[in-house]
């Protein structure tokens, strides 16, 4: 499984323009499984190396900046593809309507921080992307996050196995929440290993 997109992966945007539609709808298939919420306007979108080359090709194709682009998606995605031995969430924080957005997230604070995977008496702690801070000096959360969480190879093996209950979720005094990962996710998740 590969870990890094590189420039060879990138496709002339005339041909990607002709496959797009075929592309978009083959995505949306695997996105199906990788896809969590938590509590009552949280998702986890876990991402991958076809997700984040799906991006990238979206980013060149809707914003036209041609070859200078390219680095900078890279440079701004790569990191989101997991290395191996961690799963990568997006976590988006969806609420339609913007005060009750503001005022939630301004209570939010520090919510990445608190992001954890556990499953057989084990869990895992959230590390954020630190690309930047993503909690303001004000407290409020960003909208959207980008969290790794690093597993063991013992962690590894008994997250992959077969019917091993797993539950997401926040320990947020302001966002306790968690979920029990469907055995689908959890079978697709555990090929990020691979």
């Amino acid at each position: 499984m590969k870990h890094e997109i590189t420039r060879d992966d990138i496709l002339p945007m005339e041909q990607y323009g002709a496959e797009r539609s075929h592309r978009r709808k083959a995505l949306t298939a695997l996105k199906k499984n990788r896809r969590l919420e938590v509590g009552p306007f949280a998702t986890f979108y876990f991402e991958s190396f076809d997700t984040m080359l799906h991006q990238i090709h979206e980013m060149l194709y809707i914003e036209k900046g041609g070859e200078e682009q390219i680095s900078g998606e890279l440079e701004a995605y790569n990191p989101l593809i997991p290395k191996g031995r961690e799963l990568v969430a997006t976590v988006m924080f969806e609420i339609d309507d913007p005060v009750r957005r503001a005022n939630a997230l301004a209570r939010l604070g520090g919510v990445e921080e608190t992001a954890s995977i556990s499953f057989g008496g084990q869990t895992v702690q959230g590390r954020p992307e630190e690309d930047a801070d993503r909690t303001n000096a004000e407290g409020k959360a960003s909208s959207v996050q980008f969290i790794h969480f690093p597993f063991t190879e013992a962690q590894i093996d008994a997250f992959s196995a077969s019917g091993t209950q797993v539950i997401v979720g926040f320990g947020h005094p302001e966002y306790g929440h968690m979920t029990v990962m469907p055995e689908a996710v959890r079978t697709a998740l555990s090929e990020d290993f691979k």
